[in-house]
């Protein structure tokens, strides 16, 4: 088993900190057991004497057999007692690939279902807890902290051509995941709101009137080009001259608060927008044209562009260089935590893309997970396994031991009681 295995199932806690409580209770249980054979000895031997001890052996007689039982049933659970080969001990050992495969499918079928994820995520609401958790400077500045430290080792795991694959696949995983739409919609609505829409026309408007201003004779010549044949060629230029001054116009005059057709552009964007969300036709077009867009090979090649230059930025050469990248990641990261705290919008789409990506993603693929851990329990090694579930809740099943001591011991008074009653 490897020492990552071993660490996952060792916990966060101290293995030596529970290797000793494991032999605390083992002493503790096995030395109440010495106490009531010395018990049951020393009663028996002064019985004739004092005939009340006679309850006080019987107590301890039951008390051993209780003890001796439980102790085999414990021990069974993790080895074969003394080294014999009795049916049924060994448990765990013999059972390790049966009980991977029991837990694949208990964790494929009990939470990773689309009903379950979908509850749990709305439930825990991804953007705002964590936006909650991005908000807190030693949250962040750890996450920094391990993330620059952690990519440089993860990316010499693996060859650029893997990861240009790996990164093709994770985009189109996603890209497949996300309707397109609704997507589209909720980004549009989020930009459109709020009173930003004005803004956003006045925009488009500079950009227009800066476009037909710089290039006022492409524009005429493209005016010019149509008209119909016949007409001689300084009447085309007036023409053109005369749109390309109607066009300068509009735009300026569109400039005002109270001109009408800003009211029926906002409407007409509005209207879009809940189509985007709502109109199938409209919603099948959005899915063509993304997957259109995922279909070509030059988005690819950006993509991988994006991620050489993006590598060669983390990996810092210097202990300088790593702590500046880890303050400006951390930076960055408190001001997403911000932003996701302050718009509910944003949050909104946050939760949905997590809710759709895990539902489409993990939902279809949790019978592969489950024997994924399957596959990863059978490959561990027996007896590391039954060393390390051991020192998990071996102590508490001393505890068993203890208890199976007592009963066993009220169980066997109970019994000299009743047969004292009937003259037995």
């Amino acid at each position: 088993m490897s020492e990552a295995t071993a660490r996952a199932l060792a916990g966060p806690s101290d293995d030596a900190t529970r290797a000793a409580r494991l032999r605390a209770m083992r002493l503790a249980a096995t030395g109440l057991l010495a106490a009531m054979a010395v018990v049951y000895v020393l009663a028996s031997l002064y019985v004739g004497k004092a005939p009340w001890l006679g309850w006080v052996r019987a107590f301890a007689e039951a008390a051993m057999v209780g003890a001796c039982a439980d102790w085999f049933a414990v021990t069974a659970l993790f080895r074969r007692p003394f080294g014999l080969p009795i049916p049924h001990t060994g448990i765990i050992p013999r059972n390790k690939d049966r009980i991977g495969e029991a837990l694949g499918d208990f964790i494929a079928n009990n939470f990773l279902t689309a009903e379950i994820l979908e509850g749990k995520l709305r439930q825990l609401e991804v953007a705002r807890w964590g936006a909650g958790w991005l908000r807190e400077p030693g949250h962040v500045a750890a996450l920094a902290d391990r993330l620059v430290r952690l990519v440089p080792e993860l990316l010499a795991l693996s060859t650029p051509q893997a990861r240009r694959q790996f990164i093709a696949a994770i985009t189109a995983d996603a890209a497949a995941a996300v309707p397109a739409g609704p997507l589209a919609a909720s980004a549009l609505r989020a930009v459109w709101s709020e009173g930003r829409s004005q803004a956003i026309l006045d925009r488009g408007l500079d950009l227009a009137a800066g476009y037909l201003a710089r290039n006022q004779d492409l524009v005429r010549a493209e005016l010019a080009g149509k008209t119909f044949r016949w007409l001689p060629r300084w009447l085309d230029n007036r023409i053109a001259d005369k749109a390309l001054q109607v066009l300068t116009e509009v735009t300026q005059d569109l400039r005002r608060p109270d001109h009408p057709w800003r009211e029926r552009i906002g409407q007409a964007v509005a209207d879009f927008i809940e189509r985007l969300d709502t109109d199938p036709e409209l919603r099948a077009k959005a899915e063509d044209v993304k997957r259109s867009v995922m279909s070509q090979p030059v988005l690819l090649e950006r993509l991988s562009d994006i991620g050489a230059a993006l590598e060669a930025r983390l990996r810092p050469q210097t202990p300088e260089a790593r702590q500046a990248m880890s303050d400006w990641l951390a930076a960055q990261l408190v001001r997403l935590g911000a932003w996701l705290d302050e718009r509910g919008d944003a949050r909104e789409i946050f939760n949905a893309w997590a809710r759709q990506t895990i539902e489409r993603i993990i939902a279809p693929r949790r019978h592969e997970i489950g024997r994924f851990i399957a596959g990863v329990v059978a490959d561990w090694d027996a007896q590391s396994v039954v060393e390390k579930l051991e020192l998990q809740v071996g102590a508490d099943l001393q505890y068993i031991r203890i208890n199976g001591t007592l009963v066993g011991g009220l169980v066997g008074l109970a019994i000299y009681g009743l047969s004292r009653a009937l003259g037995l």
